[in-house]
């Protein structure tokens, strides 16, 4: 019986090649989106599960609380709470901390820059990495010792064993030898921890006692029946007990009010934490809502597949009537119909899923591009995911098959027989399908619309200054003398306009206005070339003079943010109480607001300052001329070299580091604008599909209008408006729902486009081209047929 199914089914398939071929192109790139989406997500929720006893290891937390409720969460702490809460809490086995940090090497005469970790000796005891030359247990014991991976050791050492060989790293400002006491193997693509050089804390551990900072990662391991809820309460109290002193004189010099509450984070939960983010050393940080969307558009992909494959198969019903009721006449019975329809549907689908097979293998390397990721076809051995792909085929086949089964094997021998068969029911699902095909359809232009919209927006909005042709170079700390010897020597070139120095990162403080209020600003240390470099404008006051000698000493600029909290009407001459450094300064100008920052944040609170004890110079933007570029960046990179010998050459342009901070809407605007891509391609084979069997149902109807005198217009007018209708209809659907998604997705940028009417009418007009093109072939080829032959027909 089971053999009879399937011959009968492969001869359905291969008497009806155009359907079946558009049925399995549907399914096999909607399964192939499934797998891929499948493979992200396991390697999503695998990160870090292979460290031993991981469900033991937890990441201290810090969640600071200001006086008026606002509240700073963080993944991070300062040195003292691990060695503090292990040596007073017995269910603490062991502690680490760990920093993100990157190192100058020497490697013969080139100085290269190598991306690094500060840990405790504990780091091996805690986290499992294998390991190809050396022994966890003492690789980290000496303070001038490192481990590297089998990458670091290849880039330093080639084929060489590198174990007992030295590194000339730049630590404390002067190289210094540290000797390779372990190489690992490479860390796994799914671990928040990546291993290329791990240097041990030394003397920073016997510095910092501070309670109040937070910089570095502190990871613990639990007793197992240890509860990690009392464990956050019995934190409290020795904190209170502490940082009791250090509390008090931060309320006295600095006003500090704020509550600081330690908490347990699972290791497991740091990869995909929106809260207590991974950062400070550990990498791939991510957001559950990747997965949310892209299981989504999967699921919306492989749906449309389904409805493709239902409504042919329905629309068909008519063709295979007479089929049904001869099975029926000759004692076929309705549950050996559904077999029979069913078994077609998986014959379809295994099709469809070994072609998607081969869908993946092409698309992976373009995927893993998309999704930043190092997946390969390997993780599909896995017995979880060959589970879940058996099951996602099963599924497909069923969601395919059912309702065509349920609906052909329900046929009347009689009526189909005497041809008084009739299919309404089918005609109003096929139109319903069509609808929400397009529907999603629709909702997906919009959402690729908004989305190339606010990209757009974001890497061409006025910043507030000019960032063209700026080049920026990483110095390394540099003081007043040796800056301005790095400037004369760059502007000695012509092609070189303007030098200005600032410090390296973004710093953030706080300080007093007129000895009253307390406000939090970016602070930038800069001298008086840097605003001119730049192009950022003045609105009052002056900028930075050499003409004015106490500028160095006594003198800052302000933005237009930091005048507005403070509350200043007129801001020339007020002063800024810095009480950390037991300093006055006085307000000489006050600087346009311009986006020092991303667009992803607004324009905060901004200070200036140029004086020497505030700070080294550690990075330099360099107008140039864009006439002669290359022979500008030589320049710049022989002059480095000449007067910064034992630095790195780095260099970006402003203008391409600016972009590379919306990296993620251009990710995310090449994932959507596939995603649509598929959908209308999917859609528009099954509209294809559906419009060449109502032209075949419509034969002599479309004779019988030729012959009384309708022109081939008129025919393809008919055939064409229904399905426009349809796809109208799917737009009333779809438009309110893009309003709203688009509105709540825009909410999260503190700068956005505004959702305009001639979007809704671009995509409205897009549809019914593709709509028009996509049946107009079928279309005009029933309506230039021979009426003679469509008569004749049966």
């Amino acid at each position: 019986m089971l053999q009879n199914y399937f011959k009968i089914a492969i001869r359905n398939l291969q008497r009806n090649k155009v359907f079946s071929l558009i049925n399995i192109a549907g399914l096999s790139i909607g399964l192939a989106c499934c797998m891929l989406i499948v493979l992200y997500t396991k390697d999503e929720i695998s990160y870090d599960r292979f460290h031993k006893n991981v469900n033991q290891i937890y990441r201290i937390t810090s969640t600071e609380t200001a006086p008026d409720g606002k509240v700073q969460k963080f993944g991070i702490t300062g040195m003292m709470p691990g060695p503090a809460f292990k040596a007073q809490l017995p269910e603490i086995e062991n502690y680490v901390r760990l920093q993100g940090e990157s190192y100058n090497i020497k490697k013969g005469n080139d100085i290269l820059v190598q991306d690094a970790l500060k840990v405790d000796s504990s780091f091996f005891s805690i986290f499992t990495f294998d390991f190809i030359e050396g022994s966890p247990k003492t690789a980290l014991k000496d303070p001038q010792s490192v481990v590297i991976s089998e990458e670091v050791a290849e880039k330093y050492f080639g084929e060489e064993s590198a174990l007992g060989k030295t590194l000339a790293i730049n630590y404390d400002d002067t190289f210094q030898p540290f000797t390779v006491a372990g190489v690992t193997k490479k860390s796994p693509q799914n671990s928040s921890i990546k291993i290329d050089l791990l240097m041990p804390f030394h003397r920073e551990k016997n510095h910092d006692d501070q309670w109040i900072n937070f910089y570095l990662n502190t990871f613990v391991t639990l007793k197992p029946l240890a509860n990690p809820k009392a464990l956050e309460a019995k934190f409290a109290n020795i904190y209170a007990r502490e940082a009791k002193g250090q509390l008090i004189e931060a309320k006295e010099k600095w006003n500090f009010q704020n509550t600081i509450q330690y908490g347990l984070q699972p290791f497991l939960e740091v990869h995909l934490s929106t809260d207590f983010r991974a950062a400070n050393g550990l990498k791939d940080e991510s957001n559950p809502m990747y997965s949310y969307v892209l299981i989504g558009l999967a699921v919306f992909l492989l749906l449309i597949a389904c409805i493709n494959f239902v409504n042919l198969t329905v629309a068909r019903s008519v063709k295979r009537s007479k089929e049904i009721g001869i099975r029926k006449v000759v004692g076929g019975d309705r549950k050996q119909l559904i077999f029979q329809f069913m078994g077609e549907s998986f014959v379809l689908s295994l099709i469809a899923f070994l072609l998607a097979i081969v869908l993946v293998e092409l698309t992976l390397p373009i995927f893993n591009t998309l999704a930043n990721k190092a997946l390969s076809l390997k993780y599909l051995f896995d017995a979880q995911l060959i589970t879940s792909y058996f099951l996602l085929f099963l599924l497909t086949g069923f969601l395919a098959g059912i309702y065509p089964a349920l609906i052909l094997s329900s046929f009347s021998p009689v009526d189909t027989l005497y041809g008084r068969f009739k299919l309404s029911k089918g005609s109003f699902l096929q139109k319903s399908l069509v609808v929400f095909q397009f529907s999603l359809a629709a909702f997906m232009m919009m959402a690729t619309l908004i989305l190339y919209a606010q990209f757009d927006f974001m890497v061409k909005q006025d910043l507030g200054y000019n960032d063209k042709n700026i080049v920026e170079i990483a110095t390394g700390r540099m003081n007043r003398t040796e800056t301005n010897t790095f400037k004369q020597e760059l502007l000695k070139n012509p092609t070189i306009e303007n030098v200005a120095p600032r410090q390296g990162g973004t710093w953030n403080t706080l300080a007093n206005v007129n000895g009253k209020k307390e406000i939090i600003f970016a602070i930038d240390i800069v001298d008086e070339d840097y605003l001119s470099t730049l192009k950022i404008p003045m609105v009052q006051g002056r900028n930075f003079s050499k003409d004015f000698p106490s500028d160095s000493s006594q003198s800052i600029l302000v933005n237009e943010a930091f005048v507005k909290e403070a509350g200043w009407k007129n801001p020339i001459g007020q002063t800024v109480d810095f009480f950390s450094r037991n300093r006055k300064f006085q307000v000489v100008g006050v600087v346009k607001d311009y986006h020092y920052n991303s667009l992803y944040e607004t324009i905060k609170p901004q200070l200036f300052t140029c004086h020497p004890d505030m700070g080294t110079f550690a990075q330099l933007s360099i107008k140039i001329k864009p006439t002669n570029t290359p022979n500008s960046l030589k320049f710049i990179e022989k002059t480095f070299k000449n007067l910064r010998p034992t630095q790195p050459y780095i260099y970006d342009f402003k203008d391409q580091s600016n972009q590379k901070q919306y990296e993620k809407e251009a990710k995310w605007k090449q994932i959507i604008s596939f995603s649509a891509i598929l959908i209308i391609f999917i859609s528009c084979i099954g509209l294809f599909g559906l419009a060449t069997l109502s032209a075949e149902k419509r034969t002599k109807e479309i004779g019988i209008r030729k012959v009384l005198g309708a022109n081939a217009l008129a025919i393809v007018s008919m055939l064409t408006k229904d399905f426009l209708k349809l796809v109208l209809a799917s737009v009333v659907f779809a438009f309110p729902l893009a309003w709203w998604s688009a509105n709540k997705f825009l909410e999260s940028y503190p700068y956005r486009i505004a959702i305009d009417g001639w979007m809704f009418a671009l995509v409205l007009v897009i549809l019914v081209l593709i709509t028009i093109l996509t049946i107009s072939y079928q279309a005009l080829k029933s309506a230039l047929a021979n009426p003679v032959k469509s008569l004749r027909t049966e």
